[in-house]
């Protein structure tokens, strides 16, 4: 079935960022294909989204070189088009340095660089073909800034963010834009699984807005980035972390000094 409205392709899209990113789309008009490895959970956001005519359900492993051309080919039998990618998946494991496995390791850079490669390479003829469009790289601040216990999760981030460049360079005067963007911390159910009430609290401290994202709120910069608004934006990384990168390590001390004067 062709629609002519246009085509968002979001992966990791079950929950959290991916799954706000979708409902922006959909909000915008466009059409959606939803894709995620828990197929379950994801099959019960399409329901409750409940717009069977704009959405496609594509359960799937990002990893797998074999499983996303065959969803891009569910895409393009369904809509007949492309004109946004959104590689959301990711997982994280933190551990200290020293107690990260080679496993853990391989896990994460799997997902998180692995996945957006494959699917930037599935997607893009399918984009080319309609004459364009644009791809979001869902990186994170873990991957402008180090921290302890991201050394596999920060440095997955850190190669994306490069990989969104050599895709821009590459795919830029074909038509494709790619940026990416760079979440501090956001209000999803993986934060609520690893933050523990002091670690909300340093980030509340060190971060100017003084709070975590919504999911909403990362959706719309990525939304933006696949709009025509940000026509001419190829090669970004755009930090959407309340002013946390600004900071640099921060000084809490001295946030609450500035409060009690």
């Amino acid at each position: 079935m062709n629609n002519p409205s246009k085509v968002a392709l979001v992966t990791g899209a079950a929950r959290g960022i991916g799954l706000a990113t979708a409902e922006w789309f959909l909000d915008a008009g466009w059409s959606v294909a939803l894709l995620d490895i828990d197929a379950p959970t994801l099959a019960d956001a399409v329901a409750r989204i409940a717009r069977p005519e704009r959405t496609l359900e594509l359960p799937a492993d990002v990893r797998d070189p074999r499983q996303v051309p065959e969803a891009v080919a569910r895409i393009d039998a369904r809509f007949g088009r492309l004109d946004a990618l959104v590689n959301n998946a990711g997982i994280a494991i933190f551990r200290p340095l020293l107690e990260t496995t080679f496993d853990d390791w391989q896990q994460v850079l799997a997902t998180n660089l692995n996945g957006p490669f494959i699917c930037t390479q599935a997607a893009a003829p399918l984009m080319l073909r309609g004459g364009g469009g644009a791809v979001v790289n869902v990186a994170s601040i873990s991957g402008l800034r180090a921290s302890t216990l991201r050394v596999a999760y920060g440095t997955s981030k850190a190669a994306l963010i490069q990989l969104t460049l050599q895709q821009a360079a590459e795919l830029g005067d074909r038509g494709i834009r790619v940026n990416a963007v760079a979440p501090g911390p956001v209000e999803t159910a993986m934060a609520a699984q690893v933050h523990d009430a002091a670690i909300r609290q340093a980030y509340h401290d060190t971060i100017p807005l003084n709070r975590y994202a919504a999911p909403a709120e990362i959706a719309a910069a990525i939304g933006f980035l696949c709009s025509d608004a940000a026509s001419y934006v190829n090669g970004q990384c755009l930090a959407v972390d309340g002013g946390f990168e600004a900071t640099g390590i921060g000084l809490p001390a001295l946030r609450r000094a500035r409060g009690a004067a």
